[in-house]
């Protein structure tokens, strides 16, 4: 199959991003909706009064980007097959603009980028960027703004989920630094044989209600433990989905993860680790793939890309796996990644051209999808060569409609560069808790007085870059 090797590039990236996100917190930051909006949406897709888009039959996408701009285009990428096929394409229609599509492993890559933008030269015209390492950039002015001219990107804002938008946004909510791409909302795949056999709802939508509630979703694993099942990867994995849904810091840096959701998920989540529901490994590893080939790994909580990477792991279980949403009512992107165009770009139009083509068109989008990239436009999202799909490996399932019905439900934060700072703090606290039954309220109590303390020197600093 032509994804092997995206997959195994994908297993490398799928224990970072799970680590710092499904089941270590991520990166998130403050709960806003700021943000320009700029310019028009396009003409193809009506406005509906909640922000979204209504179209029964949305018009296929089609613009010209610029064809008589000229010019050769750098793209550092970390995923490989995909960026070159997508760069043929477009030369194909843009022949007067060369794509050089350089493969930089993952790592690597934003350690490089961030080298270059602090030094001033050496960056490409493009960079993909990983949504846990793009705070690493948001400062300094090194980016290009793309709200500014002659970019105008907020003419899209409308068509892009409100969590992907605000995302990319820079810590102030005054520029677009990132150019949204995939849409990755966080669902749940469970083995719908086994659910059914333990006497629960294997239909989608109907367990998707159930697992709602919590109490709901631990009686499913308490049945799954009964027979010697999991059904998740990770041990302490929904109390820091619980956090990604609203971040870690508020728009005046203040701390945000001890509200009384948090309190009654990391109940929830020192139950059922009482209960052993996770083996606490991802499945992509020598020691996981053994144990969803077994049954005894049943569910897991991926983001919207998953379904690919088990379709080409585990095909001799077609047809067995479903997709739903998350348990506990919670909502939340797993993983993603945006494009960058570097301040010291000497080829800032043609770059912007290639960006906007690879982003809004159609031919871009039937290539992405194939290597279980979601569209981050809901435009793109409603035609119905996509929204129509089913997954045989999902037993027939219209897993894309779901995961853009996901995607409409998930929170905005913002990120912030404390992030990943807040997260070291935030994770011993939790494991305290669950090793040693610490009362929950009392855990996130004591992880803001950690961070509030040991970030207060930073806090005040970025507080006085930021104008707070």
């Amino acid at each position: 199959m032509r994804f092997a090797k995206f997959s195994k590039m994908t297993f490398a990236l799928l224990a970072l991003i799970l680590v710092l996100a499904a089941c270590s917190g991520g990166n998130s930051g403050t709960t806003t909706n700021n943000g320009n909006n700029e310019g028009s949406t396009p003409t193809n897709v009506e406005q509906t009064n909640d922000g979204g888009t209504d179209a029964e039959t949305p018009a296929a996408v089609e613009e010209d980007f610029g064809k008589d701009v000229s010019g050769e285009v750098s793209i550092w990428v970390f995923n490989e097959n995909v960026f070159e096929e997508v760069a043929e394409a477009f030369m194909a229609e843009y022949p007067n603009i060369k794509v050089n599509t350089v493969f930089v492993p993952f790592a690597e890559l934003h350690d490089n980028l961030q080298t270059a933008l602090a030094s001033g030269t050496g960056a490409p015209d493009i960079a993909e960027v990983e949504v846990g390492n793009f705070t690493r950039y948001v400062t300094g002015g090194v980016l290009e703004d793309l709200l500014a001219e002659p970019y105008n990107a907020g003419k899209y804002k409308d068509l892009v989920p409100a969590y992907n938008w605000e995302r990319w946004m820079s810590p102030d909510g005054s520029q677009l630094l990132g150019m949204p791409w995939d849409s990755t909302p966080g669902v749940w795949y469970y083995r719908a044989d086994i659910v059914e056999e333990l006497g629960f709802p294997a239909d989608p939508e109907e367990l998707g209600e159930f697992i709602k509630d919590g109490e709901n979703f631990l009686q499913l694993a308490q049945a799954a433990a009964a027979q010697g099942k999991q059904v998740m990867e990770w041990r302490d994995g929904p109390i820091h989905w619980a956090g990604d849904e609203i971040g870690y810091f508020d728009d005046n840096l203040g701390w945000v993860r001890e509200n009384d959701k948090l309190v009654q998920v990391l109940d929830y989540t020192k139950r059922g680790n009482q209960l052993g529901w996770a083996p606490h490994l991802a499945y992509g590893t020598d020691e996981g793939k053994p144990l969803v080939q077994s049954g005894q790994l049943m569910g897991m909580a991926l983001g919207s890309w998953g379904a690919r990477d088990l379709e080409v792991n585990f095909p001799e279980q077609a047809g067995k796996w479903r997709v739903t949403n998350l348990p506990f009512d919670i909502n939340f992107p797993i993983g993603g990644s945006s494009f960058v165009i570097p301040s010291q770009s000497e080829n800032k139009e043609a770059a912007w051209v290639y960006l906007q083509w690879a982003m809004r068109s159609q031919t871009a989008w039937e290539i992405w999808t194939k290597y279980s990239i979601q569209p981050g436009y809901t435009d793109i999202a409603q035609q119905d060569w996509y929204a129509s799909h089913k997954s045989e490996f999902l037993g027939g399932q219209e897993d894309y409609k779901l995961y853009e019905k996901i995607a409409s439900n998930i929170p905005t934060k913002r990120l912030n560069p404390l992030d990943g700072a807040a997260w070291n703090i935030w994770v011993p606290r939790i494991l305290d808790a669950l090793d040693n039954n610490v009362d929950s309220r009392t855990t996130l109590q004591l992880a803001k007085e950690d961070v509030e303390s040991m970030l207060a020197e930073d806090l005040a600093k970025l507080k006085a870059d930021l104008g707070k």
